[in-house]
C-alpha cells in the first residue's frame, strides 16, 4: 500500500459462503468440512485444534500456508473458541489484506466453537469417566475385583489380566505457553495407547505437570513397552522439557494397582532431576523400595528428612553452595574423598572443608557408619517425597569459590 493511500476496506459477506457453513453444521458434515467453508468465507486459511492441543482439521490455501499455521508464525492470528465461558480450542488464522469483518469473524467462530463442543463432548464425558475410574482404582476405592475389572471393560480397558501403572513428569527448560500440560496429557495419551489401547492417561489430582497412566499389562512387559513409546512422543512432541518417567512392577491382581500406583511415584521420584536418564523402574530403585510403605503417609519420612538432610537444603538455598551434591556425589562414590574430588573437580581439601559444614549443620559426621547411613537414608527420604536439590555454585565463607587456602 502507498503511503498516504487509505486502507482497503473488508469486503461484504459472502451469504453463500456463510449458508455453506449453517448447511454443514445442518448436515453433520463434520469438522473438516465446516472448517472448509468458514475458510471461504472469512478469505483465509484456518486451522482448528482443541483445548488438549490435538488438530482437528485444516483448511489452507496452499501448502506455505498451511506450514505458517502449524508453527504458529508472526502473521498468523490465534483466537481462543469459548462456549459459556469455557474453553474449547483455538482457531490459528492467516489473512490477506484486508482483515475479515470482525461481526462476521465473531459470528463464524461462534459457530466453530459451539460444533466443536458439540462433537467433542461425548469424548470427553468419555474421558472424564474413564478419569474417574482410574483414580478410584489407584486410590483403591473400588472394593470387588469383578467391580473393577467389569468397569475397567465398559472403558475399554481390560485388568482382569493383571497392569501396571507409569507417572510421567515434565519440566519446561524455559518459559512456555500456559497450554503445556495439556499437551502433555495428550502426547502421554496417545504414546501410550499405540502399545496399550485400552491405557487410561490422566492428569495427576494433585500436579497439573504429571500424568498418570494405567496400563492394561497381562505379560508383566507391557508397562516397558508404554513407558518407552511415552518418553519418544514427549522427546518429540514437547522439545525444551525435562522428563521423569517411574514405571511400576505388573500387579497380577487389579486390587493391588494402588500399589502399583505408588511403585511409580517412587520411580519417577527418584529418577527426578537425573543427569543421565529420563525414565526408571520400581525394580531398579534399590534400597529405596525400604521406604515404599512410607509412601501413603509421608510423615515418617518427612520427620527422618528433617532430622537428617534438610538443614542441607536450607543452607545451600541461602548460600547458593552445593552441601548436598557434595554429600550425594561422595556416597555413590563408596565414601571416597579423593574420588568424590575428582569427580566434582575440586581439592579434596574442599570436599573435607564442606563435611566439616554438614556435621555442624547436622550433627551426623561422614567418616562414621552410622553417619553416613542416616544421611544416604535422609537422601532417599527427599528423593521420595520428590523434593528437588537446589543447585549453585559453592561459595561457603572460607571455600574461596569452591577451594580452601592450602
Amino acid at each position: 500500500m502507498s503511503e498516504g493511500a487509505a486502507p482497503r476496506q473488508a469486503s461484504p459477506p459472502d451469504l453463500g459462503a456463510l449458508a455453506a457453513i449453517t448447511d454443514a453444521v445442518e448436515a453433520g458434515a463434520g469438522l473438516p468440512e465446516i472448517l472448509r467453508a468458514a475458510a471461504r468465507a472469512l478469505e483465509a486459511s484456518l486451522i482448528l485444534i482443541d483445548r488438549s492441543g490435538a488438530i482437528l482439521a485444516v483448511a489452507a490455501r496452499s501448502p506455505a500456508d498451511e506450514r505458517s499455521l502449524m508453527r504458529d508464525a508472526g502473521d498468523v492470528m490465534t483466537i481462543e473458541l469459548r462456549v459459556a465461558e469455557a474453553p474449547v480450542g483455538q482457531l490459528r488464522m492467516r489473512v490477506r489484506d484486508p482483515a475479515p469483518d470482525a461481526a462476521l469473524l465473531r459470528l463464524v467462530t461462534t459457530l466453530i466453537g459451539s460444533e466443536v463442543e458439540r462433537v467433542r463432548a461425548p469424548e470427553r464425558a468419555s474421558e472424564e469417566a474413564a478419569t474417574t475410574f482410574q483414580r478410584a482404582v489407584l486410590a483403591r476405592r473400588i472394593e470387588h475385583r469383578d467391580d473393577l475389572v467389569a468397569r475397567g471393560k465398559e472403558l475399554g480397558s481390560d485388568l482382569g489380566s493383571g497392569g501396571s501403572v507409569v507417572v510421567v513428569r515434565a519440566h519446561p527448560r524455559s518459559p512456555t505457553e500456559d497450554d503445556w500440560r495439556q499437551r502433555l496429557l495428550a502426547v502421554t495419551g496417545r504414546g501410550a495407547r499405540s502399545i496399550a489401547p485400552g491405557a487410561i492417561a490422566a492428569s495427576s489430582e494433585s500436579d497439573a505437570g504429571e500424568v498418570m497412566v494405567l496400563v492394561p499389562d497381562p505379560d508383566g512387559d507391557t508397562g516397558r513397552r508404554v513407558a518407552a513409546s511415552v518418553l519418544r512422543e514427549l522427546e518429540s512432541g514437547l522439545p525444551g522439557f525435562a522428563f521423569a518417567i517411574g514405571r511400576s512392577r505388573r500387579a497380577e491382581d487389579p486390587l493391588d494397582l494402588h500399589r502399583a500406583g505408588n511403585e511409580a511415584l517412587l520411580a519417577a521420584n527418584v529418577v527426578e532431576g537425573d543427569q543421565e536418564r529420563s525414565e526408571l523402574a520400581y525394580a531398579e530403585t534399590g534400597t529405596y523400595q525400604l521406604l515404599l510403605p512410607h509412601m501413603n503417609d509421608p510423615a515418617e519420612l518427612n520427620r527422618f528428612y528433617k532430622e537428617t538432610v534438610s538443614p542441607l537444603v536450607a543452607y545451600d538455598e541461602q548460600y547458593e553452595t552445593d552441601l548436598l551434591g557434595t554429600l550425594s556425589t561422595f556416597l555413590e562414590c563408596d565414601a571416597n574423598v579423593n574420588a568424590t574430588a575428582a569427580r566434582l573437580i575440586t581439592h579434596r581439601h574442599t570436599i573435607r572443608y564442606r563435611f566439616e559444614r554438614v556435621r555442624e549443620l547436622t550433627g551426623l559426621d561422614v567418616s562414621s557408619t552410622d553417619g553416613r547411613e542416616k544421611l544416604s537414608l535422609g537422601l532417599k527420604a527427599m528423593r521420595v517425597l520428590g523434593i528437588a536439590a537446589p543447585r549453585g555454585p559453592a561459595t561457603e565463607p572460607g571455600a574461596e569459590g569452591g577451594r580452601v587456602p592450602r
